[in-house]
């Protein structure tokens, strides 16, 4: 059992020494994402000042998401309602990634970031009248009393694993809804591809991070990873009806496993898991175990979709309308 010596919060202190030693590595990434970064904010997509928001334009807007299918208008309660669990994801951060400035700075700038997204999201749907706006209101309190505490808190390597798998699939949740509403409603449109943007920019930050930490810790990294990998639990797993939202967003094309399959590839390939050598016997089984996900998640895509059978929805957040699906 490791003492309090050796050990902070039940998690080895030699991972909190490799996160103090990416100090410099990690403030040229900020540098880097920063440079790249295109800063906007949701008054540019729905301006609220006096004198820019007339009842025609609003009319308007009303008119073209009437046309929005109900199959994107549930993708777009998960998504607002995922991008609404910020302050789990901010304590989660702050918690386990230590008291470096450069980690504090990290995470101040991308909450500021992040936080825009629910915003933008927010402002759409009450212009628009997309959804029914008091039991969104509800879902999201309830959703954040709920709390987030996944299987990785408490392991900070474990946090970069899970946030570049989640990112990335946040980023690819939005991009594909955008794409369902973009022959009706171009706003909505590009307010997903720039929240989308912003997630693929968060992406690579979290991805860089992870491989700085392999290459100076690559056996209890690829431990780490193992633990993770095999499945993620998005944010708002704690919402009631969560796993109809999913199943809709599945079938619609939006996010599923077949989507988290890929992203796993992904994140094997930029690792470079496949050539990591000098590996001890926990290196070399994590590995083992992480090579062998990409197969696995595809069989499990492969028996969802042979499973599947024609289903009704119905959510209050989108009137209480039946959606079906097949």
């Amino acid at each position: 059992m490791q003492n309090e010596s050796t050990s902070i919060n039940g998690c080895p202190r030699e991972k909190y020494e490799v996160l103090r030693d990416l100090e410099n590595p990690v403030r040229e990434l900020i540098s880097k994402h920063v440079s790249k970064r295109e800063l906007w904010f949701p008054s540019e997509f729905l301006p609220a000042d006096q004198g820019t928001h007339n009842e025609k334009e609003v009319a308007e807007l009303r008119k073209r998401a009437a046309g929005i299918p109900d199959n994107a208008r549930v993708a777009v309660a998960l998504n607002i309602l995922t991008e609404e669990g910020l302050p789990h994801f901010h304590r989660l951060i702050a918690v386990n990634l230590g008291d470096g400035q450069h980690w504090k700075e990290w995470n101040g700038l991308w909450t500021a970031e992040e936080d825009r997204h629910g915003n933008v999201l927010r402002d759409y749907i009450r212009d628009s009248r997309l959804l029914n706006f008091s039991i969104l209101d509800r879902l999201q309190f309830d959703y954040i009393k709920a709390g987030f505490h996944p299987i990785w808190n408490g392991d900070p390597y474990k946090v970069f694993v899970y946030t570049s798998a989640q990112e990335k699939a946040t980023a690819v949740s939005h991009l594909n809804t955008g794409k369902l509403v973009a022959d009706r409603e171009p706003l909505l449109y590009t307010i997903t591809q720039k929240i989308a943007q912003d997630e693929s920019r968060h992406y690579a930050f979290y991805l860089n991070v992870f491989k700085e930490i392999l290459a100076r810790d690559p056996n209890a990294a690829l431990e780490s990873a193992a633990d993770v990998m095999p499945s993620i639990d998005m944010p708002g797993i704690s919402m009631a009806n969560f796993n109809d939202y999913a199943d809709v967003v599945r079938r619609s094309g939006i996010y599923g496993p077949r989507e988290y399959q890929k992203i796993v590839e992904q994140l094997i390939g930029s690792w470079d898991i496949p050539v990591l050598t000098q590996l001890n016997e926990i290196g070399r089984k994590a590995q083992d175990k992480i090579m062998s996900i990409p197969a696995r998640l595809q069989k499990v895509a492969d028996f969802i979709e042979s499973r599947v059978n024609a289903k009704s929805f119905s959510f209050d957040v989108i009137f209480g309308r039946v959606l079906e699906m097949a």
